[in-house]
């Protein structure tokens, strides 16, 4: 009788319950990426019209950012490690000596990001909106001002530049990760955005002697 009354009570409580909220999760794009050809791809960035988000280079992983107090409290911050610097200096000569136009650089505001595009293109325009709003909870509206960024076309004559993290556009783009230092290359359509490269850190040099084979 005791476990009869005990599993009325338990059954009473479980439909009394409030139910969890449902998080929901962000907006991917709904196109799957198309790798262009070297030749094509290098032709496509020299007119112009493309976003190029960069993952912030190589990091020292035994720092973090948990005791930061500001965004300019470096110190408090996981930051580049001299190879990310040196990574980063080589992919912005090989930037320029392809002739591919940057105007504008948006960086997440933290220190590695800042860096990352000050070393790339010599400037930063600190923007919150690349690295996805609060950190919780991790729903639609995020990253829904990045996606947006993705997805606003850019006039012909130049590309956008954008300095950020591994899971904002993880969260929006999809598997796999962009590996710190890689830059993926995209397509943006308005309504949505497609990615058509994804370039290694260690891969720029080389693409202008791929594009000619």
């Amino acid at each position: 009788m005791n476990r009869i009354r005990f599993a009325f009570a338990l059954a009473a409580l479980l439909l009394w319950a409030p139910a969890r909220p449902q998080t929901a999760e962000p907006q991917r794009s709904s196109l799957p990426s198309r790798e262009i050809a070297p030749a094509q791809l290098l032709a496509e960035l020299r007119k112009g019209g493309y976003i190029l988000y960069f993952r912030h280079a190589a990091t020292d992983f035994s720092q973090n950012d948990e005791k930061m107090k500001s965004f300019e409290d470096c110190a408090n911050q996981r930051n580049l490690i001299d190879r990310g610097r040196s990574d980063a200096r080589i992919v912005a000569a090989a930037i320029r000596r392809l002739g591919i136009p940057v105007e504008r650089v948006l960086a997440s505001p933290f220190c590695r990001t800042v860096e990352t595009a000050q070393l790339l293109f010599g400037r930063a325009e600190k923007m919150q909106e690349v690295r996805g709003g609060p950190s919780a909870p991790a729903d639609a509206e995020r990253y829904a001002a990045l996606r947006r960024i993705l997805a606003t076309p850019i006039p012909a004559g130049a590309n956008l530049a954008v300095i950020s993290h591994g899971n904002p556009f993880y969260s929006i783009a999809g598997p796999p990760y962009l590996a710190e230092g890689e830059t993926a290359v995209i397509r943006p359509l308005g309504a949505d955005f497609q990615i058509i490269a994804r370039i290694p850190a260690d891969r720029w040099a080389a693409l202008a002697s791929a594009a000619r084979n």
